[in-house]
């Protein structure tokens, strides 16, 4: 789920976060256009808009400040540009014969920033945890853990409930990101401790936090920056003017403020990602009661129109929540529903005037496309903010929302998330399109370097947009921009990896 917009600081807000400033060890904030403090060090100086706004990543779950998290937070696995799973904690893992038990051998030697050993007992204690925590955001992501036990210090063992090659995948930094088993976790939101490239020395929740090189994570050797200062992003076009002066030198931008950042001469790249916007229906609800009703909503959007006014010459239409290209992209369902604004009025033809609330969390132009391309062809729609927004969408008690995905690193969790009888992006559950779960059960078990896993993913994803509970309208990328001082990021989709990142401190 994509947090919502950028978020404006007032006086008030930063009083209050200033009275519960949580300081662990007090370092000074590096300062100079590229990053460098007076002793030379490299300084990172971010201004996100996705702060946490929670730091157990069990509580966070898989939203986009994962990235964030992933400062501190190490995984079993990551991903490479390519989005194969590859070592991070995890030297390696091995499937039995069945597909039911995979083993993760770790590194040796490996330790949490609070000196805790980074063993099987501690990704036991892990698993358990996102699994049973009353407060868990990724329980509904663990159902083929049946549990997970340990064979000597260094290999824990994952039982599974069926045949799932999918697991390596899963146990990436969007799931499961590993904090220390000694640390209380009504504690962690506010003294975060894992195994990653980075510790956290100073936190102002909601506002900043401060952060060093681990010298114990495993790969510090190519970790070349020193500090980090993450903070929450003002207004879009104040982040632009900050990355000019230097008061930051990495940031996430807004499409429209892409032109500013290039005059500014700051470097502004592309991120690839799995970012897909949809419009979110309950079937369970009158009128989507109504096949016919359904039908008409899909093909009265244009969603050209989404990428032309939102986009600013980025992003593109799409009707799947995966990008062309990706390996579970499904040719065959290519414009499925093209726009066809008469075929929806035909559709309304006999039905009573129809009359809905669209419920958002904040206010979002997208809202007012959908609700002008309704108007189109008949069907008026009044467009309700509610903060609280999250609360009936979860508990799948709105009739028509919007949502935007960020995606998963396994494309089948990214499905059954949108499509599965109990996935959370699914405002219709616990219906899903006919299909679907035969389909899914024969990706787990498909290995992942199998020849056929591609036809075998691409038919799921195929199965899964027969649901009638949404409409994809648009995709847009990571959008970033950062001073020419600091070196380019690896191409990794989705994700923002600091392995030989530098700061050119001449």
């Amino acid at each position: 789920m994509n947090p919502p917009h950028r978020r404006k600081r007032t006086a008030m807000r930063i009083r209050l976060a200033l009275a519960v400033v949580l300081t662990l060890v007090l370092g000074a904030c590096a300062g100079g256009g590229t990053g460098a403090s007076g002793d030379g060090t490299a300084t990172l100086k971010w201004a996100t808009s996705y702060f946490p706004t929670h730091w157990d990543p069990v509580v966070s779950g898989s939203g986009a400040q994962f990235r964030e998290l992933a400062l501190v937070y190490a995984s079993l696995t990551k991903t490479d540009e390519k989005g194969n799973a590859v070592p991070d904690l995890a030297e390696s893992w091995k499937y039995n014969d069945t597909g039911d038990e995979v083993t993760f051998h770790l590194r040796e030697g490996l330790k949490f920033s609070d000196g805790t050993p980074v063993n099987a007992a501690a990704v036991k204690a892990a698993i358990d945890r996102a699994k049973t925590q009353k407060n868990s955001a990724l329980f509904g992501d663990l159902t083929s853990i049946k549990s997970v036990t340990t064979s000597g210090d260094l290999d824990a063992v994952v039982h599974l409930t069926q045949t799932d090659y999918q697991i390596p995948l899963l146990f990436g930094e969007r799931v499961l990101q590993i904090a220390s088993p000694k640390s209380d976790p009504e504690t962690l939101d506010q003294r975060p401790v894992g195994a990653g490239p980075f510790i956290v020395t100073q936190l102002i929740p909601g506002t900043k936090a401060v952060l060093k090189k681990n010298p114990d994570y495993w790969d510090a050797k190519n970790i070349h920056l020193d500090n980090v200062e993450l903070v929450s992003a003002p207004d879009a076009a104040t982040v632009v003017s900050g990355l000019q002066t230097g008061v930051y030198n990495f940031a996430d931008i807004t499409p429209n403020n892409a032109k500013a950042a290039k005059d500014a001469d700051l470097d502004v790249f592309v991120q690839p990602g799995f970012n897909a916007n949809n419009i979110s229906i309950n079937i369970n609800k009158a009128p989507f009661t109504n096949p016919k009703v359904v039908d008409a909503v899909r093909y009265a959007i244009n969603r050209q129109e989404f990428v032309d006014k939102l986009g600013f010459g980025y992003g593109e239409s799409t009707d799947q929540p995966f990008p062309k290209g990706y390996v579970a992209y499904d040719p065959q369902s290519t414009d499925k529903y093209p726009y066809d604004p008469a075929k929806s009025r035909e559709l309304l033809k006999g039905i009573p005037k129809i009359k809905l609330t669209l419920v958002i969390p904040n206010a979002d132009p997208q809202a007012e496309i959908v609700q002008s391309q309704l108007a189109a062809v008949g069907i008026t729609i009044d467009i309700k903010v509610d903060k609280n927004w999250a609360t009936p969408f979860f508990a799948k008690d709105l009739t028509l929302s919007l949502y935007g995905t960020t995606g998963r690193d396994s494309a089948l969790q990214t499905l059954t998330a949108h499509f599965g009888p109990n996935g959370p992006l699914n405002l219709s559950s616990p219906y899903e399109p006919s299909g679907f779960e035969a389909a899914a059960a024969k990706v787990r078990q498909t290995p992942l370097d199998s020849p056929q896993y591609a036809t075998t993913l691409q038919a799921a994803t195929r199965a899964g947009l027969e649901s009638k509970a949404l409409v994809f309208t648009y995709s847009s990328p990571n959008l970033l921009a950062k001073s020419k001082a600091l070196s380019a990021l690896p191409a990794n989709p989705g994700h923002l990896d600091w392995t030989g990142v530098r700061i050119d401190n001449g």
